[in-house]
């Protein structure tokens, strides 16, 4: 659960400037309070109600085990990104956007695998077989995709989110991701255009003071998201022990209960039960009707014949 945010502290950061009442977006006009001096005023309370929200859904995208990708290549916004992102352990682009990083992924992919190849090389002496040449050529290539590319060398999959600082400066990542339906968390200035981002969250996005302030928000919802998915394994963990270890116990209690009924089984198996089955009774009455039963005086005469001829 995302924490609280501060109105004042929003106030303190200088969130609630916004750009010039000229160069304004009239989508904006639901989150601006006034105008002053010719700049538009942003309505915190507003912004502040969108940040919690905006927490949330990142804390449960983060609980899921997915990847948030930010993205910031504006000056003042480049080392507050890649420092709260790198602490959040989410992937973060500060140089240029590669075209295609999101439509043209595999692309991108290989790249990084490339990276990791001249990487192997260093590691097994290949690469002091090259040329002093070609060792100048790799290493600037080296250099190159661990600038651009570096922060999403971990990045195996598409990222589940995507958080964009100014998205008028980054407008080809946020046509990427709405042509491949990624959902945007975004900063959103008054000269911007708010229906293009799914999670608006109205503020200066221009001060370095203000990203800081956002974009650390997001960043202690997103690791709380992680904390909570790192306790619920472990949790499962345990309560997975303690099933094993109450079905060995059933098992061996089990057992020892077969051992105790074994003898008593078999002396119940030794004493003949009556048929039930209706075709056996039948049977058992035809065959008692056959056998005739002699009175107790015809006995006694066949002992006496029998008797005598014995004599």
């Amino acid at each position: 659960m995302a924490n609280k945010v501060e109105v004042k502290e929003l106030l303190d950061a200088g969130v609630h400037f916004g750009h010039l009442t000229r160069r304004w977006n009239p989508n904006m006009a639901p989150y601006i309070y006034m105008e002053r001096n010719g700049i538009h005023i942003i309505n915190l309370y507003k912004s502040a109600a969108k940040m919690q929200e905006a927490g949330e859904a990142l804390n449960k995208i983060a609980a899921s085990g997915r990847k948030i990708l930010f993205v910031a290549t504006k000056k003042q916004a480049k080392e507050i990104v890649a420092e709260h992102a790198a602490k959040a352990n989410m992937p973060y682009i500060t140089e240029r956007w590669p075209g295609g990083m999101l439509t043209n992924f595999i692309t991108i992919r290989k790249a990084v695998k490339k990276m990791a190849s001249i990487d192997r090389m260093k590691k097994d002496g290949t690469f002091n077989t090259l040329s002093k040449k070609e060792r100048l050529q790799v290493d600037r290539l080296r250099a190159k995709l661990e600038k651009n590319l570096g922060s999403i060398s971990e990045m195996s999959r598409l990222p589940s989110a995507l958080f964009v600082v100014d998205i008028t400066r980054e407008h080809i990542a946020v046509k990427e991701a709405q042509k491949l339906n990624i959902p945007i968390f975004a900063m959103v200035d008054t000269n911007s255009d708010p229906r293009e981002v799914e999670y608006v969250i109205p503020s200066n996005d221009d001060a370095s003071k203000s990203i800081d302030k956002v974009v650390s928000y997001m960043a202690d919802a997103i690791i709380a998201g992680l904390s909570e998915r790192k306790n619920n394994k472990e949790e499962k963990g345990d309560n997975k022990e303690e099933k094993a270890d109450k079905a060995a116990k059933a098992a061996k209690a089990k057992k020892s209960e077969d051992k105790v009924e074994a003898p008593a089984k078999a002396e119940k198996a030794e004493v003949e039960v009556p048929s039930k089955d209706a075709e056996d009774k039948k049977a058992m009455k035809e065959a008692k009707k056959e056998v005739k039963l002699e009175s107790k005086e015809e006995t006694v005469e066949k002992a006496a014949d029998s008797t005598e001829e014995k004599e």
